[in-house]
């Protein structure tokens, strides 16, 4: 309480801002959820310090659509290509049935399919799999440039708990991320789905997953630290809708987090709350405002932000498996 009372923070309230819809396919319930163990957020792991950086820097910055995925029957890193040339094929019969985003018969859709080893938290961990459909014309297609327009991929980042438990024929990649249009994450998924018998649903992050990403996410080393961490609260039962921002100096954060933090290196469900809590009450020093009262539906810092509609953007690649691990946990609890 008294080191919350240190704070400077500033609160907005914006009658105009998202509110949040809620999970749109249900809500994971996984062991961040139900078991309070403690955990953290590990530094890149070796595979990732030799990664091709512009592989890995491609996937920052972007607004990443989560969803979880049930094991692949008969998938095989060995026959990318060939992945790539039927869903290339089904893309084209699917343009014919006028489904595809782009219209003009002029327009051709490249599909490759590519392997991201650097992303796994272990060795018994599958290789990513990055699928990009880029736009080129047709008229001229040895002088066209070609535009990417869609991105998605499938990865597991310390999935012992499912990759264990299932059958030698069946691959276990439960989390898929996607950039673009979602007719593209349509038809990209019900290929998937058709060829290798599995099943995708939006992965909503609940609000009590959203304040341990804060306080984990509070507790690493950046480089280049953020002027401020921001939550993003949405008010209920309201006729009009209503968001709250709290926006906290990134060190005060740190100082306090570190006032809390018993262990380093190990957070418990105990300390979060207690952080939330010195939070939420020197917020309500400053602006007569319960925010326990409300829903937290947005985290934002310096290692990534968070929505709890199931978007993410990763900031920092040091900790990009880190932030992918805990992200594969909430899949997991979904698919099971």
């Amino acid at each position: 309480e008294g080191a919350a009372r240190t704070l400077p923070s500033t609160g907005r309230l914006s009658g105009a801002g998202r509110l949040s819809r809620g999970p749109l396919f249900g809500r994971a319930h996984g062991r961040l959820g139900l078991s309070p163990s403690s955990r953290v957020l590990p530094l890149a792991p070796r595979s990732q310090e030799n990664a091709d950086p512009q592989k890995i820097a491609f996937l920052l910055r972007k607004q990443w659509t989560l969803y979880s995925v049930t094991p692949l029957y008969k998938f095989s890193s060995a026959h990318l290509k060939d992945y790539a040339r039927l869903l290339s094929a089904f893309i084209a019969a699917e343009k014919q049935k006028g489904l595809a985003v782009e219209v003009g018969v002029e327009l051709d859709i490249k599909v490759a399919v590519s392997s991201l080893p650097e992303l796994k938290g272990s060795d018994q961990d599958h290789a990513a799999v990055l699928v990009q459909l880029s736009l080129r014309s047709s008229v001229s297609p040895k002088n066209s440039e070609e535009k990417l327009i869609w991105s998605g991929w499938f990865c597991c980042v310390a999935g012992d708990d499912l990759s264990e438990n299932v059958p030698e024929d069946f691959t276990c990649l439960p989390l898929f991320l996607a950039n673009g249009a979602e007719s593209y994450t349509s038809i990209v998924g019900s290929w998937f789905q058709k060829t290798f018998d599995c099943c995708f649903r939006r992965l909503a992050i609940s609000p009590l997953n959203l304040t341990w990403m804060a306080a984990m996410w509070t507790g690493c080393q950046v480089d280049k630290t953020p002027s401020a961490m921001e939550l993003v609260f949405s008010v209920p039962c309201l006729p009009q809708p209503l968001d709250i921002s709290y926006a906290i100096h990134m060190e005060d954060a740190k100082a306090l987090w570190d006032t809390v933090q018993k262990t380093p290196g190990e957070i418990t469900q105990e300390e979060v709350d207690v952080f939330m809590d010195c939070l939420y009450s020197h917020f309500h020093r400053h602006f007569k405002i319960h925010l326990s009262a409300t829903k937290l539906v947005k985290v934002s810092t310096g290692i990534a932000s968070a929505h709890c509609d199931g978007i993410i953007k990763f900031l920092q690649s040091q900790y990009l498996t880190g932030v992918l691990m805990l992200l594969t946990e909430l899949a997991i609890s979904q698919i099971q």
